[in-house]
């Protein structure tokens, strides 16, 4: 590999592989000392958290080798930790559960692997623990398909969103377009006064949040009594085309249409394409364009508007 940024972030990775493997390696080791093997002890658990599972679903979920697991479920049916019953949706399957021994059997595990993890993580301050926790939510979020396409709420904001809004979208927009601080400067005073002197019966803000993590934002502001303005929206790379810019921008048409305006405006810039296309797919129509030199880019910056 010659890119000199691409064998940097596999190197950063590779390491942080390796800690993250010595370090549960250790947590496992003083956990398991038992009659259970590591992965015997993951299918339970599995099990014990879904209630009933199918082998193929474990397969799935640990990343198993079928012919293993098989045996490995054979073992658990001689002792008595399982049961099968015929699934109604595939009669090709069976449903796994654990009995009631199986229970007896996994339930002192869990209360051990849970005091080990308490025990490292009582190391660290409160916000310590948060940060680390959501670090990992972010690792799953990035490399699992299925928690990117988990459920996204909206949510009002709580301390330190208005502050994270920031200086996420001033790093979004420098990276990819590359705008300078006057931006961020922008964002700041935006976010400022609205903090601070919003009327929440005329104007609010949503955060989207999936699995605990801030994946978007918008912020509806007053302009006159009749027409409410669209900003900080914003939509995470990595979740972008999942609807959450759509659901964003509803969400702001309804409030707004009870709030009691008459149009909804926003404000973008000509090579946003994505953005553009979202305005025009939830109603909006271009109603100016003024080119000009801001954020230290020739940019053409365009202004949106929709009846409500």
């Amino acid at each position: 590999m010659t890119d000199p940024t691409a064998l940097r972030r596999a190197e950063a990775v590779r390491r942080f592989n390796r800690f993250y493997t010595k370090h549960v390696g250790v947590l496992d080791e003083r956990v398991q000392r038992n009659e259970f093997s590591l992965t015997e002890v993951r299918v339970m658990q599995e099990l014990a958290g879904s209630r009933t599972q199918t082998a193929a679903a474990l397969t799935r979920n640990l990343g198993l080798d079928s012919g293993y697991l098989s045996r490995l479920l054979a073992g658990f049916e001689r002792r008595d930790l399982i049961t099968r019953s015929p699934s109604e949706v595939d009669a090709r399957q069976s449903l796994l559960a654990l009995t009631a021994a199986g229970y007896a059997a996994y339930e002192p595990l869990d209360a051990a692997g849970v005091a080990e993890v308490s025990a490292v993580l009582a190391r660290l301050t409160d916000g310590s623990q948060e940060r680390l926790i959501g670090a990992m939510m972010l690792i799953e979020r990035l490399l699992d398909e299925r928690q990117r396409n988990s459920m996204v709420r909206l949510r009002a904001p709580r301390a330190g969103d208005y502050g994270w809004l920031v200086h996420r979208q001033a790093q979004l927009f420098a990276s990819g377009h590359g705008w300078d601080h006057t931006f961020e400067g922008l964002l700041a005073q935006r976010v400022a006064e609205f903090a601070q002197a919003h009327d929440p019966q005329r104007e609010t803000c949503w955060i989207a949040e999936q699995e605990g993590i801030v994946v978007g934002s918008a912020l509806l502001a007053t302009v006159s009594e009749t027409i409410a303005d669209v900003r900080m929206l914003y939509v995470e790379p990595d979740m972008q085309r999942l609807g959450i810019g759509t659901q964003l921008l509803n969400e702001c048409m309804r409030f707004a249409r009870s709030a009691g305006y008459a149009r909804l405006s926003i404000t973008t810039e000509s090579a946003l394409h994505d953005a553009r296309r979202l305005f025009d797919h939830v109603g909006f129509a271009r109603a100016s364009a003024v080119p000009g030199q801001r954020f230290g880019q020739k940019l053409v910056i365009e202004r949106w508007e929709r009846d409500l």
